[in-house]
């Protein structure tokens, strides 16, 4: 009886085993599931304050509108609209993110009056002078990475999965990030990035999570340091509205020359 036992307890953990979720499969189910608990919102409009704080701590401040739309099948579509200062103003962002390919992002500069489009090679170049990325600024599609789950921890007293992505996108400035996860919201508490030499370079913070609609959650802020220049650039959010009623023709590029 005790040999029939102990086989059958050896069978069940070889099963368990053979069924048992790697880090990798467990890091992307989570991504799965994040991207999924995030879907339907349709298009949301926010207004925005981008305060830039040299090694020094001096600050400079700007603001902005920005708009979104969820596209189906594909990754989202951006418009960042500057409203201040005067020598930024009317500068604007647009954004087309793709899920598998290249995203297309352009830039319009009021001073030129012309229309820039922003190289794929050269996404890793900062945004407007701030800590942010061309690339940190697009939606974050499940395919844009490959994952694995590290461990579980607190972070902001939020209980926390710990998910490493790797860019598949070859013109990334990222070797990879590290991503707390919180397993309420399924939203982010930070992000390490790691530049090209795999050297720790920003941690970006979101902080003061709200929920609209019932479902959705949008942090109040997002604060990005850079840990090898000692600058950092904090994003604040506010006036969230959903489901306005916004199309494609609100995010093409002549859209751009009318943001004013």
């Amino acid at each position: 009886m005790r040999t029939l036992l102990l086989t059958s307890l050896l069978l069940t953990l070889h099963v368990n085993h053979a069924i048992a979720e790697t880090p990798e499969e467990k890091g992307l189910a989570l991504a799965i599931e994040a991207e999924k608990r995030d879907d339907g919102w349709v298009d949301q409009i926010a207004e925005m304050s981008m305060i830039l704080r040299n090694k020094a701590g001096d600050e400079s401040t700007r603001t902005m509108g920005i708009t979104t739309l969820e596209v189906e099948g594909d990754g989202d579509k951006s418009l960042i609209v500057f409203d201040n200062p005067r020598d930024v103003k009317g500068t604007a962002f647009l954004s087309h993110t793709h899920a598998l390919k290249a995203d297309d992002q352009w830039l319009y500069l009021p001073a030129l009056k012309r229309v820039k489009r922003i190289s794929s090679s050269n996404k890793s170049g900062p945004f407007v002078g701030s800590e942010y990325a061309y690339e940190d600024l697009t939606s974050q599609e499940v395919e844009k990475y490959s994952y694995k789950w590290l461990r579980d921890e607190t972070m902001n007293d939020r209980d926390c999965f710990v998910i490493e992505r790797y860019p598949e996108y070859k013109h990334s400035g990222y070797t990879r990030q590290i991503v707390w996860l919180d397993k309420e919201m399924y939203q982010a508490q930070r992000i390490e990035f790691y530049d090209r030499k795999d050297a720790k370079l920003k941690t970006l913070d979101f902080l003061d999570y709200q929920q609209y609609l019932g479902q959705y959650w949008r942090p109040d802020r997002m604060n990005m340091t850079n840990h090898q220049t000692g600058k950092s650039t904090t994003l604040t959010w506010e006036n969230y509205q959903f489901r306005s009623g916004l199309t494609d023709r609100d995010f093409d590029k002549n859209t751009l020359k009318r943001a004013r």
